[in-house]
């Protein structure tokens, strides 16, 4: 049975760039209308600028975000969280309302610290393509939600974002992958772009060749399932032109490249 999640509001505790995404994500693809979303931050003017813009409605701090909202999104930076909550805490006790933290670095075991064992929480690390329908949400296997709240979860987010489960010791990594990357995606389509255009093509068409490009290689793995090397051999013939451009990206370290951002990331937290 489909979860019904028509009267459900929506409040962000912290409204930047992240947050915004993720309501416009969830208001483009009609998951939920913009009255459906409430949000406060420390500056009201640009929260009530940036609400206005989507249809939704400003607060001014977060005892009025949570009064108003079923699900709380704790979308401030990690080291003000506890600011941010603590007129609150009391508030998100019981199966009425439950948060789901994006905050880097602060898993479930934090939140039980922070609000007590009756509050309901999910945490999760997005990326930006949630704003188009075409995020990642890497989500804590554990977490506190009831079984209807789960629903509630997955029918909200699953049509903006691939929600993949994944241990606790791998919520690191795993935003690593999947929510850092897109910077490392966007100089990949401005590589390929500039190679393009060096060889005459026009910028905004070699951008749209190149991101559409990702998106489509994106999109027949997770539809087939095929191994990423077996998806590279299929374009390369014997003695063509792709394999020599293959040939000298591992001639340039180009995984070892990516695999060396990845691990300055994790190194660096």
């Amino acid at each position: 049975m489909t979860q019904d999640i028509s009267g459900i509001t929506i409040g962000f505790i912290g409204f930047g760039n992240m947050a915004q995404g993720i309501a416009k994500g969830l208001i483009n693809k009609s998951v939920i209308a913009g009255e459906q979303i409430v949000a406060n931050s420390g500056h009201f003017e640009k929260v009530e600028r940036d609400c206005a813009a989507i249809g939704a409605k400003a607060t001014h701090n977060a005892k009025e975000t949570v009064s108003e909202a079923d699900v709380i999104v704790v979308a401030v930076k990690p080291g003000v969280i506890e600011a941010a909550l603590a007129d609150v805490i009391e508030d998100l006790q019981g199966d009425n309302k439950f948060v789901v933290s994006i905050a880097a670095g602060r898993t479930l075991d934090y939140y039980r610290n922070l609000l007590g064992e009756q509050a309901h929480v999910q945490c999760v690390i997005p990326n930006t393509p949630v704003e188009v329908g075409q995020g990642v949400f890497v989500t804590e296997n554990a977490n506190t939600l009831t079984d209807d709240q789960r629903a509630t979860f997955e029918a909200l987010f699953s049509p903006v974002a691939l929600i993949e489960r994944v241990d606790t010791n791998l919520m690191d990594i795993g935003s690593s992958v999947a929510g850092c990357a897109p910077a490392f995606t966007a100089i990949y389509i401005e590589a390929l772009a500039d190679a393009g255009v060096k060889y005459g093509l026009q910028r905004e068409t070699a951008y749209r060749l190149a991101a559409k490009m990702i998106e489509g290689v994106g999109a027949l793995y997770l539809d087939t399932g095929t191994n990423p090397g077996a998806m590279k051999d299929a374009v390369c013939s014997p003695g063509g032109t792709t394999i020599k451009g293959v040939a000298e990206l591992e001639k340039q370290g180009f995984r070892g490249a990516v695999i060396s951002g990845v691990e300055a990331i994790q190194t660096g937290r």
